[in-house]
This record gives C-alpha cells, structure tokens and sequence, in this order.
C-alpha cells in the first residue's frame, strides 16, 4: 500500500507522462498503482481519462464508475464518463454523467462545452441555448454575453456587436465573444471578417468543433471551396465522429464541382446518424449528378420516409424531369400541403411538384393552377425590380459600346480555351454543354461562378466607382489579368483538355467584359422558342439567381431585355457570338453540330451526336434529360398551356417573328 506522499509522486509521474505523450506507460504506471490500492479514485479517474484518449471508452468506463462511487463528488470523472458514453453512441447517458459533472461543480468549462456539443448534435437546441445562458452567469464577461444571446435571439445585431466588444475589451481572447462577433459580421454579409474572428477562435480553442464549421461557413460564403474544404478535412481529423463535419464536407466538394468525392462524406455522415435526412438530400443530388439515377431516387424517398413534410425532397424528385409521381404521392404531399399555412418556401416546393405529377398525367389545367401558385408565393419571398434590370442593362450598353470595344481590343489574355455557354435557363444550354462535353479536346466544368466574381471583385477597387462603370479606368494590363485571373480561378474545374466549357446562363450580360479579358474565348448564345423558354422558367424552381422567374408578365418583360442587349452585343461584336437555336438542333442534329464545333475550331468527332452516352456529371435541372438522344417532345410544348399564357404572349408579340 502506497502512503499518500508516494501516491502524490506517481500521479505526477504518470500525468508528465500523459502530457509527453507516452500514454502506454502512463497506463501501465496506474495498473501498477491499482494493484496495490484499487480503492484509489484519483488513479481510477486517470486510468479511465488514459484509456479515452487511447480510444478505448468500453474499457474506461468501468474504472469511471468504479471512482466516482469511492468518490461521488468527483467532477472530472463524471465527465469523463459523459464523454465515454458519447463515443460509444450511448447519448442519454453521456447527457446524465455530464450534467452531474456540472451539479458537483457550475464552472467545469469543459463539462458545459462538451454538454453543449451533444445537446446540438441531438437537436436539442432548446436545452443547448438554456446550458450556454447557465453558463455564462458566472462573471461580468459572462452576464454580458448572456444578454448578448438574447439580443441576438432577437436579430438585435446592434446591441450584440456592443456588448461582445465590451467582453473583448476586458477579455481580448474570450471564445464565445468572439464566435458572437463572427455571427454579426456574417449576418452583415462581411465574410472576410468573420473569417479572422474565426481563425482565432479556432487558435485559441482548437477543439471547438463549432467554430471550425462556422469557419468554414465564412469560407464558403466567400467562395473559397478550396479552403473550406480543407477546413472540414482538418475537422474531422480533430473529431472522426461528427456527422455535421461529414455532411458539410459533402455539401462543400458539391458545390466546388467535385460530385464523386462527395459522395463518401455523405455516405459518412449517414453511418454515423441514418436519420439524419440533410444528407439523405444531398447525397441523392450528388448520386442525380453523377448519372446514378435509381441510386438518388432512393436517397430522397428514404428522406422522405423519415420526414414526410420534407418539401425540398419532394421538389427534388419533381426536379429529376423523369421521375413519375404515383397516386399515392400525389395524396400524401396534398396532405402535407395541407399542414402548410403561411406562404413559406416549403408550400412553394410543394406547389411545384403537385404540378409536375399533374403536368406529366396530362392534366394541364391543374398542373398550371400549382404553377401559378407555386410562383405567386416565391415571387412574394424574393426581391426583384425589373426597372433595375433595365437601367443595369441601359450601363452595360452605355459603357462597353462599340468605340471602347474597339480601343480595348486585343489587351486581354489571349488563352482559347474557355468556351462559354449562355442566355436563359431552360434553353437549351445543358444539351450544347453534353454535346461539347462529348469531344476529346474538351473538358465539361457545368455552371461556374468566376466570371460574375471576377465582375463584383472590381467593386472593391478604390474611388467609389462600380462595375461596369469602373471598367472604364481599368489600365491596359488589368484586361490581361483579369484574364488570366478567370483561367487561374477555373483550373480547379479542368481535367487537362485543351479546352472547357463554362455553362453559366446568367453570363450573357458580362459578354462585353469577357469579350476584352478573354479575347480568344468562344461564346455560344443558346436560344428556344420565346414562349416554350420562358414557359420552361415558369415552371422552374431555381435554388437562386433567377428572381425574374415567379412572374409571367415580368418573364416576359426580362425575355425583351435580353434580347435587346444580346442585339446590342451582336453590333460591337461582329462574329464574336454564335447564336444555336433548340428547334434547328431537333430537326437537324448533324449538320446544327458540325456548325456548332466549326465555329469552336474543334475538329469533327462522331461521340458528339452520341453525346447521351458520354458518362459525365451534369449538375443542372437537364441531367437526366440530356442523358437521352435528342427529341422533339419539347418544341411548342408551350402549346399545352396555352389558354394560360395569352398576357406573357402579349408581352413577348415584338420578338414572336424575329
């Protein structure tokens, strides 16, 4: 039997060793130590907190219970057994043990966080807020932050901006002041700065899973997928564990265009909480994406079965264009449509997948009331002003006219590769993309962000002035480096070919900036049918960018103004822009192709009729439509509507004939 002074030496020797590193001596100093008092707690506790950090939370369990029955207000052990119950998935039991840490001592830190974590992964948000205000009652610092939380319950900003300063103040290096500064610079859309709060945060506090995913949130915002993918790697380095920490590197390599590697995180997330429905969704986006059509399928009706209310999971079925909804999923999502009574997202999504199931039962009449409603509750949620659109296509016109084209010409990096593919959506541009996609020399990259980027980054350059204004101060070099910024930035999104394509619609108004960065640069102008394309936006449910949709008299309305730039693009770039039209592409698919490769300077290739059988990722609304040989079944489909459409006919009379 040890005497407490000999004890005392051991436990010193085995926590030196514990601080080295050296956990296996570390354990065995305890063993050696138990043999002769295994009444001792302090050697119990030790042995148990040993035995988590070699990953073993079976084995430490028994030494935890066994010291804190010698010793019933032992804190540290009672967390330590919450956090050994947690990684063996017992959760209502890792909740008991640390929240009787906490009874026995209120400022066990440690305890609060780890609670706090699992009541979050548990979505237990309620219990979670009412443990961090507990908390934080402690200290002057902590009463503010306190009122801080409540203020920013009530999206005060204002008062939480303040009063987490005033914490900073006393506390340069207090976590939760500044995660709450981080918040507010989030909401007010700086991201940059809620990224240098973060990376803080995470400095001081490594651990802090939280932060790492709000980092990595700021990162995304600001359109650094690389980053922020490596955020989430470095994450789940610190906790293998964490569903979120998966479910959000999936989410992020989806959205860096990368749908194949996103597929095992997802996958990941699901093994570690199979009800956990966010991930179901996005794994059958991914698994749509990559062409694994029976896969996704699964994936989005096992969502469904989990969370029948789950709207955006029945839109996504509608979404997949070739998906056929049964009687029975009709009746369910009226029921749950039913449920539904503010004009939310949710009803829209459901709106527009009852016309869908109507639409492809030939009910026509029905399907269009789902449509208009559907679009009357979106057009209500999202801001649009189509005089603004006027007036920014009326500075576009003013600014990139022909005499500036001309003066600025040739000063862009002169790199061919990118092609780009433009107009509106739902016009074709995702079977032109396939078609390209489908020869040797060309890379498909689907819809890419950077050009508009690179238009919005002039913004923040000195005197006030904004795009396209600024353009018109620009030094010779900026065209070249604005250039070569694009084909730097787009790399990522390449596989080696000689050429890529950049599918972004909503680039026909950046033709002129383009034009002089790019001057090599293909541009193909894909047009259909004004009705059937405007028709097809109607019946869209776009997750972003396409405010001008939710409104026939306002589609119709942006139809014009597209066309009437696309006309102004056309005189100050002469040959520039190629034109393809849908319905010539239907009725003569080989002569419409070799056209279309000509004007690429890419050579004939048999694969582009064939271009259905190219196995790609395709990450539009078309996927699955594009994976089929070419048909008319789309042309004057409008017509099926048409005791519906006469005001957007009206509207669109000036270019019906041209």
């Amino acid at each position: 039997m040890l005497d407490s002074s000999e004890s005392k030496t051991y436990f010193d020797k085995t926590i030196n060793l514990l601080k080295e590193g050296k956990l296996d001596e570390a354990e065995k100093q305890c063993q050696e130590v138990l043999l002769q008092n295994s009444s001792d707690a302090n050697f119990l506790g030790l042995l148990g907190a040993i035995l988590l950090k070699k990953d073993k939370a079976r084995e430490a369990i028994p030494h935890l219970h066994n010291a804190v029955r010698i010793v019933p207000g032992f804190a540290q052990a009672y967390e330590d057994l919450g956090s050994a119950y947690f990684y063996i998935g017992q959760t209502e039991q890792a909740i008991e043990h640390l929240e009787k840490a906490l009874e026995i001592n209120p400022r066990l830190e440690s305890a609060g966080s780890k609670l706090n974590y699992i009541f979050k992964v548990s979505d237990k948000h309620e219990e979670a807020s009412a443990l961090q205000k507990k908390l934080f009652a402690f200290t002057p610092a902590k009463r503010r932050l306190v009122e801080a939380l409540e203020h920013l319950h009530k999206n005060e900003f204002r008062q939480v901006e303040k009063l987490a300063k005033e914490v900073i103040q006393d506390e340069p290096n207090n976590v939760d002041a500044l995660r709450l500064l981080s918040i507010v610079a989030s909401k007010a859309a700086c991201h940059q700065d809620a990224e240098k709060l973060l990376r803080r945060v995470v400095e001081l506090k490594p651990r802090h899973i939280d932060a790492w995913h709000e980092l990595s949130g700021a990162l995304k915002e600001q359109d650094k997928y690389d980053e922020t993918i490596e955020v989430l790697q470095q994450t789940i380095e610190i906790d293998n564990n964490n569903h979120q920490s998966y479910y959000l590197l999936g989410s992020s390599l989806a959205l860096a265009a990368r749908p194949f590697d996103a597929i095992e995180p997802y996958k990941k997330a699901l093994q570690l909480k199979p009800a956990f429905s966010p991930a179901l969704l996005g794994l059958g986006h991914v698994l749509k994406t990559v062409g694994q059509f029976e896969e996704g399928v699964e994936a989005y009706k096992n969502a469904i079965k989990l969370r029948p209310g789950f709207a955006e999971a029945w839109w996504s079925l509608a979404n997949l264009k070739t998906y056929r909804f049964t009687d029975e999923d009709i009746e369910q999502m009226k029921t749950q449509l039913a449920t539904i009574e503010e004009d939310k997202e949710e009803k829209a999504h459901f709106c527009f997948s009852l016309a869908k199931a109507y639409e492809d039962r030939k009910d026509f009449d029905t399907s269009f009331d789902y449509y208009e409603e559907a679009n009357r509750i979106n057009r209500m949620l999202i801001a649009y002003d189509p005089v603004q659109t006027e007036i920014i296509h009326d500075h576009l016109i003013e600014v990139f006219n022909k005499d500036f084209i001309q003066k600025k010409a040739n000063l862009g990096n002169p790199d061919p590769a990118p092609i780009f593919i433009l107009g509106l959506p739902r016009s074709g541009s995702t079977l032109i993309e396939q078609i390209l996609a489908s020869h040797s020399l060309v890379d498909g990259t689907s819809e890419l962000q950077d050009l508009g980027q690179l238009a919005t980054s002039l913004n923040k350059r000195s005197g006030g002035l904004k795009y396209p204004e600024i353009v018109r101060i620009l030094e010779d070099d900026d065209f070249h480096q604005l250039g070569k910024s694009y084909i730097e930035r787009t790399m990522r999104h390449r596989k080696g070919a000689p050429y890529f394509t950049d599918k972004m619609p909503n680039n026909f108004p950046t033709i002129g900036l383009l034009a002089l960065i790019l001057p090599n640069a293909k541009i193909i102008n894909t047009r259909k049918n004004p009705i059937d394309n405007c028709l097809g936006c109607y019946k869209q449910h776009f997750a972003k960018g396409q405010a001008f949709t939710y409104d026939l008299n306002e589609l119709g309305e942006f139809y014009l103004d597209y066309v009437r730039l696309m006309d102004h693009w056309h005189e100050v770039l002469p040959g520039k822009i190629l034109d393809v039209v849908y319905e010539d592409f239907v009725a003569d698919q080989e002569n419409q192709t070799k056209s279309l490769l000509e004007f690429c300077g890419l050579p004939w290739e048999e694969a582009c009729l064939k271009f259905y059988e190219t196995d790609r990722a395709i990450r539009t609304a078309s996927s699955e439509q594009v994976r089929q040989p070419i048909h008319n079944k789309s042309v004057n489909y409008w017509k099926n509507y048409e005791g519906h459409l006469q005001d957007l006919i009206d509207v669109l009379q000036p270019v019906l004939n041209k």
